[in-house]
C-alpha cells in the first residue's frame, strides 16, 4: 500500500512576498479554487490582521475541499495567549487550520526575538494549546530550522518536539534562508524523524541556491510526508519550492510514484500547465518558456537528429509524455513538423482535415505571420480556433461592425467633482438590419464591450449570459507607439471560459479585435444560425 504525501500551497501567503506580486481578495479566491480543483491538500490564504486584504479574506468561510489555512505568529514573549491581540485575531479567523511561525534557532531567538530560549519554547506550547482548544488543526513552521540545527541541534529539535508534544498535526522544517543543500536536508530530516513520526513532519524550502525542489524531495526520502511550496515557485527573494515541478515528479517518476500517492489525480495532472499559465496571466507576466514540465519549450525540439528521432518515437528525447501535464509537443523549423503541429491542434479542437489539404499550409503560414506581429495563440485558444475555422470556411458571417466611436470626456459634475466619462457608440449590420447601440462604461474598453453586446438583433439571445471576466494588456516593445497585445477572458452562463487576443499599435483597436473574437466564438459554440 502506498504512503500518502500531503501538498501544502502557500502561493497566497509566501508567494505574495515576491517583488511585483500583489493579490486582491478576488485574485486569492480565484487561485484558491484553482488549487482546490487541482487536488492540493492545504491552501494557505494569508495572514489575517497583517493587511486589509487578508483580514477580508478570512472574514467569511470559504467552501473548499482543501484545508483552508490561516498563517500567524506564536504569542509574543511576555504575553499570555489570551492577551495577545495578534493571536486572538488569528484564532478568530474563518479558517480550518492555523499555521504558526515559530523561531527554532537559538541565535534567531536571542538576536531577532530578543528573548530567552525557554520563553520561546513556552510560546510554542501555549500557542499550539490555544489553537487546539479552539478546534483548529495546527501546523507549526519551525523557522530557520536547518540553520538552527547546524548551530545548536538540541535546541532546534526541542522546538520541533514542543510543537509535536502539544498536538500539532504538522511540524514543518523551514530552510528559511535557502542555503541548505540536499545532502544536509536529508541528514537533518532523518534526525528529526528519528524522534517525531515522519507523517507529522513537513518541509518548507526556499530557492536561494536553486535547490528548493531537490531539498523537498530529499526531505521526503528522509521521511517527511508534507511538502510546502508555491505555484511557479513564487516567493520571497529567489522563491519557494515550485509545486508545478514537484507534483509531476511525485506522480511520474518511479522512485516516488511507486511508493507514494498524492491528492492530484492523473486527470487533474493534465490541468497542471493550465494552472501555471493562469497564474502568470493573473500576474500579467510572460510565462517562463523554459519551465520544467509546463513551459512552452519543455517539449520543443528544433529540426535535426532529435526531431527526426521524436517523429519515430517521442520517448527517444522526452522524459515524460507532454500530454500527462497538459503540455504539447512542438517540432520547430521544418515545414513537416509545423504542419504536424497544426494538424494536432485542429484535431484537438474537433476539426478534421486531410493532412494534405493546402489550407493547412496556409493556416500555418498565417499563424507564423501573426505570431511575428505579436499574437499569442498559446494563451488564446479561442482566437486560434476562430482563425482556423475561418481559413477552413467554417465561420458564418454573423454580423459586421461598420463603425464604432469611443469618446472620453473629463468634466465637473453636479457635485463639483472632476469625473471622467467614457461612451462608446457601435453601428452593427445584422443581415439587412442596421443597429446602433451606445453605452457608458468604466473606461473605453468596458464601454465598447457593453455597446457591442447591447443589441445584436436576432443573435442577442445567444450572448445574453456572456460577460468579460478578465482583461490583460502587454506592451510588446518600448515607447508610447509600441505594439500592444490584449488578452480578454470571457465567461458564459454555463461557466465555460475562454481567452481571445488582439494586437495593434492602438490599444482600443487591439481590445476591439479580442472582444469581437469573444462574441463570435460564443455564437459558434452556441450553434447560432447564419
Amino acid at each position: 500500500m502506498k504512503e500518502r504525501l500531503y501538498l501544502f500551497d502557500t502561493t497566497l501567503r509566501d508567494g505574495a512576498q515576491m517583488n511585483g506580486v500583489d493579490f486582491t481578495v478576488q485574485d486569492k479566491l480565484k487561485i484558491a479554487v484553482l488549487l482546490d480543483d487541482l487536488g492540493v491538500d492545504y491552501v494557505e490564504g494569508g495572514y489575517p490582521g497583517a493587511n486589509p486584504t487578508d483580514t477580508e479574506l478570512f472574514a467569511d468561510e470559504r467552501k473548499l475541499n482543501a484545508t483552508f489555512t490561516a498563517f500567524g505568529m506564536t504569542r509574543r514573549p511576555g504575553r499570555s495567549a489570551s492577551n495577545d491581540p495578534g493571536l486572538v485575531q488569528l484564532l478568530d479567523a474563518k479558517a480550518d487550520a492555523v499555521c504558526f511561525v515559530a523561531k527554532s534557532s537559538d541565535y534567531q531567538v536571542r538576536v531577532a526575538l530578543e528573548t530567552t530560549p525557554e520563553e520561546n519554547l513556552a510560546s510554542i506550547r501555549d500557542s499550539v494549546r490555544a489553537a487546539k482548544a479552539r478546534g483548529r488543526e495546527v501546523l507549526v513552521d519551525c523557522e530557520h530550522f536547518f540553520d538552527g540545527y547546524k548551530e545548536k541541534p538540541e535546541y532546534a529539535l526541542a522546538c520541533a518536539q514542543a510543537a509535536y508534544d502539544e498536538g500539532a498535526r504538522w511540524v514543518v522544517l523551514c530552510d528559511t534562508n535557502g542555503g541548505t543543500l540536499p545532502h544536509e536536508v536529508e541528514a537533518i530530516v532523518g534526525a528529526v524523524t528519528a524522534r517525531i513520526p515522519g507523517d507529522h513532519v513537513g518541509i518548507h524550502a526556499h530557492n536561494d541556491t536553486e535547490q528548493a525542489v531537490a531539498n523537498s524531495l530529499a526531505a521526503v526520502r528522509a521521511g517527511a510526508r508534507q511538502i510546502q511550496g508555491t505555484l511557479n515557485g513564487l516567493g520571497e527573494r529567489c522563491g519557494n519550492a515550485n509545486l508545478i515541478s514537484i507534483i509531476p515528479t511525485l506522480k511520474l517518476k518511479g522512485d516516488f510514484a511507486e511508493r507514494f500517492e498524492i491528492g492530484v489525480s492523473d486527470g487533474k495532472l493534465k490541468n497542471l500547465a493550465h494552472a501555471s499559465r493562469m497564474l502568470d496571466e493573473m500576474l500579467n507576466r510572460a510565462p517562463d518558456r523554459h519551465a520544467p514540465y509546463v513551459g512552452e519549450s519543455a517539449f520543443t525540439t528544433k529540426a535535426g537528429i532529435h526531431a527526426s528521432a521524436i517523429a519515430k518515437d517521442p520517448k527517444t528525447y522526452e522524459h515524460v509524455a507532454p500530454e500527462t501535464v497538459g503540455n504539447r509537443r512542438k517540432l520547430l523549423v521544418s515545414d513537416q513538423a509545423g504542419r504536424s503541429n497544426v494538424l494536432s491542434e485542429l484535431e484537438r479542437i474537433g476539426l478534421t482535415v486531410n493532412k494534405d489539404d493546402p489550407r493547412v499550409g496556409r493556416l500555418l503560414e498565417e499563424v507564423k505571420a501573426r505570431e511575428a506581429r505579436g499574437y499569442a495563440y498559446e494563451a488564446a485558444d479561442a482566437s486560434f480556433e476562430l482563425l482556423a475555422r475561418r481559413m477552413l470556411g467554417r465561420v458564418p458571417n454573423y454580423f459586421d461592425v461598420t463603425r464604432f466611436d469611443v469618446t472620453v470626456e473629463q468634466r465637473i459634475n453636479a457635485k463639483y467633482e472632476r469625473v471622467t466619462v467614457t461612451m462608446a457608440v457601435v453601428k452593427v449590420k445584422v443581415g439587412d438590419e442596421e443597429l446602433i447601440s451606445a453605452a457608458e462604461g468604466n473606461g473605453p474598453v468596458n464601454a465598447l464591450d457593453l455597446a457591442l453586446r447591447k443589441d445584436l438583433g436576432k443573435y442577442q439571445r445567444f450572448i445574453g449570459g456572456l460577460k468579460l471576466t478578465d482583461y490583460r494588456v502587454r506592451i510588446l516593445d518600448g515607447g508610447t507607439e509600441a505594439v500592444t497585445r490584449v488578452l480578454i477572458e470571457s465567461e458564459d452562463e454555463t461557466g465555460e471560459r475562454w481567452i481571445t487576443v488582439g494586437v495593434s499599435e492602438n490599444i482600443i483597436d487591439a481590445s476591439f479585435q479580442a472582444l469581437m473574437d469573444s462574441i463570435v466564438y460564443k455564437l459558434v459554440k452556441s450553434g447560432a444560425p447564419a
